[in-house]
């Protein structure tokens, strides 16, 4: 059984090498550590492009695969000794090994270890954030690296479309509308991978992908004993995305029996990459904690695929996508990136830091045709960027570009299309 196995992962990872390939964002930063011999431990949500991303690793040269998620090995175990000698009769003598969706291998950061010691250069995935803060650091301290791969950005999603952008192309009434067009289809569908090469219907595809997603990285692995509860928990979330939360208010409103519970499952949707929580900022770590968080999907398209409203929220849509693409960019939520609310009560969208160091204010607003609303925007910074001492302040807008002056603050209107591909 598992020398077919091996056999057809190979025929499989064959198959995917000879097909045309967008080159990711990450790219360059992970092939400089592919001789290395640290282990190259690549996470982010099932479909994101991990896997392709690994393989386009190693083109060109020998290496052996293995995929851990094979509907094959359901329940089985795996002897790990007869599993390096079949990948050793198949693919010859080679110190590259790829695992693919290795969480799903019981005490695999021992096997990991084990192989590193024997010298061989290892390439892990996985599909669970928590490898990233718990096993890794605590079975391969100092000798890994980690990656995450998210849903393409909007950067990648052009590459996809072979649209090749110049400022020049804004001037062309038909160029300008099909750039918005792909910006509003990133918006609404978000970035999958299958979604925009093979221009899959999302909300189909998406909507199956949540349930497979929940039903193995969450409900299996985790042996939820009220699965309906967990997706109602998951539904509310996407469909309240960028709003405010406290594990209280959830249990209350979800009508669950302890808000023990519905804390223990938001770090179960957390480490499978659906959803990410993101924290006040504060100088006093009490406070930090005892503030409602705020809530965002890992992609766009999952928050149509489960909307449950008839018309989507434009608004909230770009706030979660303009969260996701900070992310990307590696601003780590609750480290690097926050929300703020002034003393006045006025909410910052996003507060980075480098560092201890606050270095920008980011609001977004879709639409700011309403002079009330602009001037409650631009409020809200300046009022943030005194009492944080960061001068800083971006709204990204969806067509407006300019700059306003206001109390000796200088706040900078950008284009949502412009922070995308060129910031």
């Amino acid at each position: 059984m598992l020398k077919s196995t091996v056999f057809k992962q190979k025929e499989d990872i064959d198959r995917l090498l000879a097909l045309p390939y967008i080159e990711r964002a990450k790219e360059k930063d992970i092939k400089k550590w592919l001789s290395s011999d640290l282990i190259k431990v690549i996470l982010g949500p099932r479909r994101a492009g991990k896997s392709v991303f690994a393989l386009m690793l190693f083109k060109g040269q020998d290496f052996a695969y293995f995929n851990f998620d094979d509907e094959s090995l359901l329940d089985e175990k795996i002897n790990l000794d007869e599993l390096l000698s079949e990948l050793k009769q198949i693919y010859g003598e080679t110190k590259y090994i790829l695992f693919d969706e290795i969480q799903n291998l019981p005490g695999w950061e021992l096997f990991a270890n084990r192989l590193h010691r024997a010298g061989y250069n290892l390439v892990l995935t996985g599909s669970n954030a928590s490898l990233l803060s718990k096993e890794l650091a605590t079975h391969l301290t100092g000798r890994h690296i980690p990656i995450e791969i998210l849903p393409f950005s909007f950067k990648e999603i052009l590459k996809a479309k072979k649209y090749e952008f110049s400022p020049n192309k804004l001037f062309s009434p038909t160029e300008k509308a099909k750039l918005f067009g792909l910006l509003t289809g990133y918006v609404t569908n978000g970035g999958y991978p299958e979604v925009v090469i093979k221009d899959l219907e999302p909300r189909g595809y998406l909507d199956v992908l949540f349930d497979s997603v929940l039903f193995k990285d969450v409900i299996k692995r985790h042996n939820v004993r009220f699965p309906k509860q967990i997706d109602g928990l998951g539904s509310y979330l996407i469909n309240n995305v960028a709003s405010q939360y406290t594990a209280r208010k959830l249990a209350n409103v979800l009508k669950f029996k302890s808000d023990v519970t519905v804390a223990k499952y938001l770090d179960y949707l957390t480490e499978a990459y659906l959803i990410f929580s993101l924290d006040r900022h504060s100088t006093k770590a009490g406070s930090r904690l005892q503030s409602p968080k705020k809530t965002y999907v890992v992609d766009n398209g999952l928050i149509t695929a489960k909307a449950i409203q008839h018309s989507p929220n434009t608004g909230k849509l770009m706030e979660n996508l303009v969260f996701i693409e900070l992310v990307k960019r590696g601003n780590q939520p609750n480290r690097e990136l926050f929300y703020y609310k002034t003393r006045n009560d006025r909410e910052i969208d996003f507060v980075r830091k480098e560092g201890y160091k606050v270095v920008e204010l980011i609001q977004t607003s879709y639409d700011i045709s309403n002079p009330d609303t602009l001037e409650r925007e631009i409020k809200a910074l300046v009022e943030a960027g005194e009492e944080l001492e960061v001068t800083k302040l971006t709204l990204l807008t969806w067509n407006e570009k300019r700059e306003i002056k206001k109390d000796g603050m200088i706040i900078q209107l950008v284009p949502l299309w412009e922070w995308l591909i060129f910031n």
